[in-house]
């Protein structure tokens, strides 16, 4: 909820995350160790930020996700020259992955939940996925298919490790999160769960509810999900390796059951659009941040405004 001040209107930092999909623990730590915004505050200590304020953070998330460091734009920010075409600028990245394979090789989950909590506290989460998890993933993967001696291990403990750690903070985040409820699952035959995870991780950062069903959700169930917890919308995701006609067969009597949105995500979101639109479905593809955009303009406002625990 924004409040009105003189110079235009004012948001409370749980309003800035839900809007920039930014954490209020990383706008805090780009504050304290970057400067770069400095929000207003209430006489009770509560941080309030400018519409320029909120700007600022869709820049500073544009050049993040062009791979520029956040210690590159604050030099960039604060006035001092910088490149974004510097090689250097994704030298934290890379220092994050490396240490996090090491980690992973030795099976040190110390090390390696260290690392992954610092990227965290300075990076958003769509950033941290898309420049680290993701890319670790495939590195797992190609160890593994290239039969690397204990490839299979190491893929393994990270998936335990990442899964250990998604659920922890959706366990965290849903107790304080009152936007919309979505039901989230992998279709029938869908054991891949790691790109549901990461949109659901990624939806909670937006102040989003998340009732996750998991892999290989036999569909018939959904309805009665929706009974009883009155849920806004269903999100289901699939692999390529999906049949377009099988998967228009299990999302069709869905669709024509149930009065919520239907999303379909992952890969298979693209390879089977049409079908998928005939059906009654709304794909939404594999990119997280513009399949959250879809589903936010097809669902109804967030119930309640935001979170009813101020953070100061």
């Amino acid at each position: 909820m924004a409040v009105q001040a003189g110079n235009g209107k004012l948001f409370p930092i749980g309003a800035v995350s839900e809007l920039t999909g930014v954490n209020s623990v990383t706008l805090r730590a780009w504050e304290r160790r970057y400067g770069l915004i400095t929000p207003e505050r209430t006489p009770s200590g509560h941080r309030l930020y400018s519409e320029s304020d909120v700007r600022l953070i869709e820049q500073v998330l544009e050049q993040l996700g062009r791979g520029v460091t956040i210690s590159s734009v604050a030099r960039q920010l604060h006035a001092v020259e910088m490149s974004i075409e510097d090689e250097a600028a994704g030298d934290a990245w890379y220092e994050y992955r490396h240490s996090m394979i090491e980690a992973i090789s030795r099976f040190d989950e110390s090390v390696l939940d260290a690392t992954y909590n610092e990227a965290m506290s300075l990076y958003p989460v769509d950033i941290v996925t898309s420049r680290l998890v993701v890319p670790l993933l495939q590195e797992l993967g190609e160890r593994w298919s290239a039969g690397l001696e204990g490839g299979i291990a190491e893929e393994h403990f990270f998936s335990v490790f990442m899964r250990n750690k998604l659920g922890a903070r959706f366990h965290h985040r849903n107790a304080n999160n009152n936007g919309p409820v979505i039901a989230a699952a992998c279709l029938p035959g869908e054991y891949h769960e790691f790109g549901l995870l990461l949109f659901a991780l990624s939806a909670h950062a937006r102040g989003y509810r998340l009732i996750l069903l998991g892999a290989d959700m036999p569909l018939h169930e959904l309805p009665l999900v929706i009974a009883r917890t009155r849920v806004d919308g269903i999100v289901l995701s699939g692999s390529v390796n999906a049949h377009c006609m099988e998967v228009a067969m299990q999302i069709t009597g869905l669709t024509q059951t149930v009065e919520v949105p239907v999303f379909i995500g992952g890969e298979v979101a693209g390879k089977c659009r049409e079908v998928i639109e005939d059906t009654g479905g709304i794909p939404v593809g594999p990119d997280l941040v513009s399949g959250i955009q879809v589903i936010r303009r097809a669902l109804p406002p967030r119930k309640g405004g935001n979170s009813t625990r101020e953070e100061i």
